[in-house]
């Protein structure tokens, strides 16, 4: 279970809409990403995350998409589970084939 999140998602879209709006204005570029979160009453780090995963969800800068990332963790889970299953269906194969093999004293 993940830990609860300190900011909502509401302020996490405002504050990168805020964010890229002013980067994409050369007059306000620099120092935009400190401004805003400063404004906020948040970390710099923080906010300059959300918006690197805002451009790479918005197809603007190379990386992994929160979709993607979504459903790798899926499927790596789910593979988690088919071994975790596979491991005990082999586990549990071989015990009865030893008791099948065991000589019976009557």
């Amino acid at each position: 279970m993940a830990a609860p999140r300190k900011y909502g998602d509401e302020l996490r879209e405002r504050a990168t809409r805020m964010a890229v709006e002013l980067r994409q204005d050369p007059a306000t570029r620099a120092g935009a990403i400190p401004r805003v979160a400063g404004q906020l009453g948040m970390h710099p780090e923080t906010l300059r995350n959300w918006v690197r995963q805002a451009e790479i969800d918005g197809g603007v800068r190379p990386g992994t998409t929160t979709s993607d990332a979504q459903r790798l963790a899926e499927l790596e889970q789910e593979v988690r589970e088919l071994r975790r299953a596979n491991h005990i269906l082999k586990t549990s194969a071989a015990f009865f084939a030893a008791e099948l093999d065991r000589p019976t004293s009557r």
